[in-house]
C-alpha cells in the first residue's frame, strides 16, 4: 500500500516538472526563428551550414528555453511560495532578458514573443487540463474499471502522458501558426505595432484567469464538472489562439502594404535621379556639339600659330582647348553616357570626402543589359560604399567589371570598420540606415533592389566581409 502511494506521489510530482521541460522547448521553438533571422558574423550565417559558427549560434538560441526551465524549476522547488501567474511572469522574464543579450535590438519584438507565449502557454495549459480532467472522470467510473480498480494507477499514468502529449500538441499546433504567418522577422517593430500585436493576448489571459476562477470554483461547489462550461471554455481557448494568429495575419498584410509602397516610393525617387542623369547627358552631349562646331576655328586658331612660330601660346591654346574638352566630357569613358554621369557624380561625391576612387568599369556594350538596371545597381551600390567606407587616410572605393562569355561581374568594394548584422533569410546585411517611413520604420532595400535587377538577368549577388574590406559582387548572365 505504502508503495503503490509512492508510485502516484513520484508520477503526480514528475508530471509538473515534465511540463516545464516541454514549455522551455517549446519557447526555444517560438523564439528561435526571430532570434536566428539576424546574427552577427563576418559572414552571412547562409556560408555556415554545417560549420562551428552555426552550431554556437544555435547554442546560443537554445539558452533561452535553458535560462526558462531553470528559472521555473528554482521556482517550483525553493520553499518560498508563489502564485502559478508570478511563478510564470518571472519564468518568461528571465528568457527576455537572456534574448536581449544574445541580440541587442529590437526589443519590442522580444516583449512581443514572450507575451505571446506567456498566453498562449495558458490557453494550451487549460485546453489540455479540461480534456483531461474530463476524460481521467469518464474512464475511471467504467465498469472495467470498477470490476479492476487495481488499474487505477495505470489509467492515471496514461492520462497524464496523454495530458503532456495534448499540451505539447496545442502548443507547437500555436506557435506553428504564429510563426507561418509572421513574415518579417527581422523587422523593427514599433511601440505602436507592439501594442497591437500584444493586445489579444493580454484580453485573451483576463478572459482565462475569469473563466478558470469559475471553473474551478464550480468544481468545489458541486464536486463535479460542467460539460456544457468546460466545452465553451475550450470553444473560447481556441478562440483566443486564433485572434492572435489572424491580428498577426492583419498587421502582416498591412506592414507589406507599407514595404511596397515605401519601395515604389525609393524606386519612383531612383527615376527621378535617372532622369536627372539623362538631362546632364543631354547638357553634356550639348556641350561636345558646340566645341564641335567651333572646332574648325580652334584648328584654324592652332595652324596660325604654328605657322608664325609661336608654339608656346600654340602650347597655351591647345591646353586650354583639352581643359575644355575634359570639363565637358569628364575623365570617365565606361561605354555609356548615362553610366558615365553616374560615375563622374560618385566620383566627385568621394574626392569632396577624401576617398581614393578606384575604376575599372565598362558598360557591356553589346548585350541586352538595359542602362536603367544598370544605374540602379550602380547608385545603390556607390552610395552605400560612399556612406559606410570608414575615414581614413587609406579610405578607398573600388569598382571594377569584367565580362566572361555570358556572365558580367560587377565588383564594388571598399574599406570598413566594425562588424555587421546578418539576415539569415535573405543572406544580407541588415541595414543601419535610418530611411523612415510614415510610421516611424527605418528601411534599407539598397541591396534588395540591387538583387532584384541581379535575378532579372537570372544572377544573384554575394555580399562578403574580410579583413576590413566590405565587397559586393553582383553576376548578371546576358543573352549573346
Amino acid at each position: 500500500m505504502i508503495l503503490n502511494e509512492i508510485h502516484w506521489t513520484i508520477v503526480s510530482s514528475t508530471v509538473p516538472i515534465m511540463e516545464l521541460f516541454i514549455m522551455g522547448y517549446c519557447l526555444y521553438l517560438f523564439a528561435k526563428p526571430f532570434i536566428e533571422s539576424s546574427c552577427v558574423h563576418p559572414l552571412p550565417c547562409t556560408f555556415y551550414k554545417g560549420n562551428n559558427k552555426e552550431k554556437k549560434n544555435k547554442k546560443r538560441t537554445c539558452y533561452v528555453g535553458i535560462t526558462y526551465t531553470l528559472t521555473m524549476l528554482i521556482l517550483y522547488k525553493i520553499p518560498i511560495h508563489f502564485s502559478t501567474f508570478a511563478a510564470y511572469s518571472i519564468g518568461v522574464f528571465t528568457a527576455f532578458l537572456v534574448m536581449c543579450l544574445i541580440e541587442q535590438r529590437n526589443y519590442e519584438q522580444k516583449i512581443f514573443i514572450v507575451v505571446t507565449f506567456f498566453s498562449l502557454r495558458w490557453f494550451t495549459f487549460a485546453m489540455a487540463e479540461i480534456l483531461y480532467d474530463n476524460l481521467y472522470d469518464f474512464l475511471l467510473n467504467t465498469n472495467y474499471m470498477r470490476m479492476h480498480p487495481d488499474m487505477s494507477f495505470v489509467l492515471y499514468v496514461m492520462v497524464c502522458v496523454l495530458y503532456l502529449a495534448l499540451e505539447f500538441l496545442f502548443t507547437v499546433i500555436g506557435i506553428q501558426c504564429i510563426l507561418k504567418n509572421y513574415a518579417y522577422k527581422v523587422a523593427e517593430m514599433s511601440k505602436k505595432e507592439l501594442f497591437i500585436l500584444i493586445m489579444p493576448s493580454l484580453m485573451g489571459v483576463v478572459g482565462y484567469e475569469l473563466i478558470w476562477y469559475y471553473r474551478n470554483f464550480y468544481i468545489s461547489e458541486l464536486k463535479k464538472f460542467s460539460e456544457i462550461y468546460d466545452i465553451l471554455s475550450l470553444l473560447y481557448y481556441v478562440i483566443a489562439i486564433v485572434m492572435i494568429v489572424v491580428v498577426i495575419v492583419l498587421y502582416q498584410k498591412i506592414k507589406a502594404g507599407q514595404e511596397e509602397k515605401l519601395q515604389n516610393e525609393l524606386l519612383a525617387i531612383q527615376m527621378d535621379n535617372i532622369r536627372e542623369h539623362i538631362e546632364q547627358v543631354e547638357n553634356l552631349y550639348q556641350g561636345i556639339r558646340r566645341i564641335r562646331h567651333d572646332m574648325t576655328n580652334h584648328i584654324m586658331t592652332l595652324e596660325r600659330l604654328y605657322a608664325r612660330d609661336k608654339q608656346k601660346e600654340a602650347i597655351a591654346y591647345s591646353a586650354e582647348l583639352k581643359a575644355a574638352l575634359s570639363k565637358v566630357s569628364g575623365n570617365i569613358n565606361s561605354g555609356n553616357p548615362v553610366t558615365d554621369v553616374i560615375l563622374q557624380e560618385m566620383q566627385c561625391k568621394a574626392d569632396k570626402k577624401k576617398i581614393r576612387f578606384d575604376m575599372d568599369f565598362h558598360y557591356p556594350i553589346d548585350s541586352t543589359v538595359n542602362v536603367f538596371d544598370i544605374s540602379v545597381i550602380l547608385n545603390n551600390a556607390l552610395q552605400n560604399a560612399l556612406e559606410y567606407t570608414s575615414k581614413s587616410e587609406m579610405a578607398y572605393i573600388s569598382i571594377v567589371s569584367y565580362r566572361r562569355n555570358n556572365a558580367y561581374m560587377i565588383e564594388i568594394s571598399n574599406c570598413f570598420a566594425g562588424s555587421l548584422q546578418w539576415n539569415t533569410e535573405s543572406g544580407l546585411p541588415i541595414t543601419s540606415k535610418k530611411q523612415k517611413d510614415h510610421y516611424g520604420q527605418s528601411h534599407g532595400y539598397g541591396l534588395l533592389n540591387i538583387r532584384k535587377v541581379a535575378q532579372k538577368y537570372l544572377g544573384d549577388i554575394v555580399v562578403d566581409l574580410k579583413d576590413g574590406v566590405f565587397c559586393l559582387s553582383i553576376l548578371l548572365m546576358m543573352e549573346t
